[in-house]
């Protein structure tokens, strides 16, 4: 996609390389032949729509019982701009970016019209896996959390034994938490998995226990918080890449980026909304590949949400146009601001020459 300063100068964005038209605002476009998208919008246009609401869930999952989100309306529908709230404005000016694509453009063409989907087990006890699988039915494959600060691996040991008996494909998810001896000795004592997502931090890391295990290394940070997510393949770090819309730029990136991994892909969910679902689920069924159970329920999660969640039937969920409800549960005044305040920056490093 590419994205065209004001100037007309050329610049490299988060959508692509911009082209030379000397025009009075910024622009969106696909294909130096397609006929000119929608302009680009203004912080002002996007807040004028905006929602910022607080959306609490059923159980604590990546640190965050209330999930937060500034959504924003568009031609082409609803985007969202949702960055955690640890994330420097310079990564996070990525995810106001797949906002804008999904509100100004929509999603690509899709290939498919259902997308199937896992299961997600938080770092609970063991005793609590089958509840919170039981709100995915007919799901054949459970992802779960796994190398939470201030457990054991006995305790992950137990709670993916626990959702091995309810289904029949588990992967798991240490989010980067394990040193390489540890995550040899974990995949060691969890046995029989799908794969294992981000096991360590570094791709290096992930490279040393790939060739140290049987098991599939999948990549996940190393590819969505990285400079080069190229880099992974490079160095032989992963079977697996695990994208995500918002922190790659939007759909139309995602597929992109797709296209180019020599590996299997699976889309996962960043504790989106429903908004942020739809585009995520709209990249998955434009993808000319997918073999894989995509991390694309995460709805679940949430006590409420801004619209009616991707209902999962037989273990799939279907593309759909999101509309958010009128009663939301909007964040505090405070909160608002910030999040207000942070669109504004981000927008900026967008925009900026």
């Amino acid at each position: 996609m590419v994205f065209s300063s004001p100037t007309g100068r050329n610049k490299q964005s988060p959508f692509g390389t911009s082209d030379d038209r000397k025009k009075g605002v910024p622009t969106f476009r696909l294909q130096p032949k397609n006929p000119p998208p929608p302009s680009m919008p203004s912080a002002d246009e996007l807040l004028e729509s905006a929602k910022v609401v607080a959306l609490p869930m059923h159980t604590r999952f990546r640190g965050v019982k209330v999930r937060e989100a500034l959504i924003f309306s568009g031609p082409a529908g609803w985007g969202e701009f949702a960055p955690f709230v640890e994330y420097e404005d310079a990564e996070a000016k990525t995810w106001l970016a797949a906002g804008i694509e999904a509100a100004y453009l929509g999603p690509p063409a899709p290939v498919r019209d259902s997308v199937r989907v896992n299961a997600t087990v938080p770092a609970v006890p063991a005793e609590e896996a089958a509840g919170l699988i039981a709100r995915y039915p007919g799901v054949d494959t459970v992802k779960v959390k796994v190398a939470e600060p201030g457990q054991s691996l006995a305790d992950d040991v137990e709670r993916v034994a626990a959702a091995r008996d309810l289904v029949g494909t588990v992967r798991i998810d240490a989010n980067g938490g394990w040193s390489v001896q540890q995550a040899i000795e974990a995949v060691a004592a969890i046995g029989d998995v799908e794969y294992v997502e981000q096991p360590c931090a570094t791709v290096e890391e992930l490279a040393q226990v790939r060739r140290a295990v049987s098991v599939p290394i999948a990549a996940d940070e190393s590819i969505r918080r990285a400079g080069d997510p190229m880099r992974v393949a490079a160095l032989d770090a992963a079977d697996i890449a695990v994208l995500k819309v918002a922190p790659l730029g939007g759909m139309r990136a995602l597929v992109a980026l797709a296209e180019r991994l020599p590996m299997d892909v699976v889309v996962s969910s960043a504790l989106d909304t429903a908004v942020g679902m739809a585009a995520g689920i709209g990249a998955a069924a434009a993808l000319p590949d997918l073999d894989r159970a995509c991390g694309l329920g995460t709805g679940e999660l949430f006590v409420r949400d801004v619209a009616r969640s991707f209902r999962i039937e037989h273990g799939t969920v279907r593309p759909r146009r999101v509309e958010p409800g009128i009663d939301l549960p909007l964040a505090s005044a405070e909160r608002t601001r910030w999040w207000h305040e942070r669109l504004r920056r981000c927008h900026d490093l967008l925009t900026r020459r």
